[in-house]
């Protein structure tokens, strides 16, 4: 068990009655900081993937954790944190969307290597890496949304399909079934943009 593992499990363990008040506060000021460090990354990684810019993909991080502070009292019954505070952020970056009825695009080379490895790559390579990139997010963004959503869980968090079902409320056959044609599309869509070239 990491350490933030074991300061939220031995928060949620202490009786409310046997703490004072500063103790309590303090408790649950540790397991929100431990929640904060452990799942903070891939937060912003799940918001960035959809939203596709960093200032938006913070705040929404930033507004899932303030989600958890209003709803602290709950953290106990939650059985995997991870895919809660996932679902979450999931939920706010569709209630954006919504809102904003566009999507947010970003051909900026500077942003794209912010995420891309750039150790030991020349000027080039670090170019090339960046257009490859930006080229996927390109397909990713053609293929419908049911598909593209169960793609970006799975490809970008990593999620199993039991944990993409619990974010996005669907069948687990209904995530496999949409992964497999997801990764078709982009199969095609990946030869079709190489055969251009």
């Amino acid at each position: 068990m990491s350490t933030s593992q074991a300061i939220v499990a031995g928060w949620m363990e202490i009786p409310t009655s046997a703490l004072n008040d500063e103790a309590r506060l303090r408790a649950e000021d540790d397991a929100l900081a431990a929640l904060v460090g452990q799942y903070a990354g891939s937060l912003y990684r799940v918001a960035y993937s959809v939203l596709r810019n960093s200032a938006d993909a913070e705040d929404v991080v930033q507004e899932a954790f303030l989600r958890v502070l209003r709803h602290r009292q709950t953290l106990g019954e939650v059985r995997d944190h991870r895919v809660w505070l996932i679902r979450i952020v999931w939920n706010i970056v569709l209630d954006r969307k919504r809102r904003a009825k566009t999507r947010p695009e970003t051909d900026d080379v500077v942003e794209l290597a912010r995420v891309l490895p750039s150790k030991g790559l020349s000027a080039e390579e670090i170019a090339a890496a960046a257009q490859h990139h930006a080229h996927v997010l390109a397909c990713v963004d053609r293929l419908p949304t049911k598909e593209r959503q169960v793609l970006m869980l799975s490809a970008f968090e990593e999620l199993t399909s039991v944990e993409i079902s619990a974010v996005l409320g669907i069948t687990e056959s209904s995530v496999r079934s949409r992964l497999f044609r997801a990764r078709n599309l982009m199969a095609g869509l990946l030869n079709h943009q190489r055969s251009l070239r």
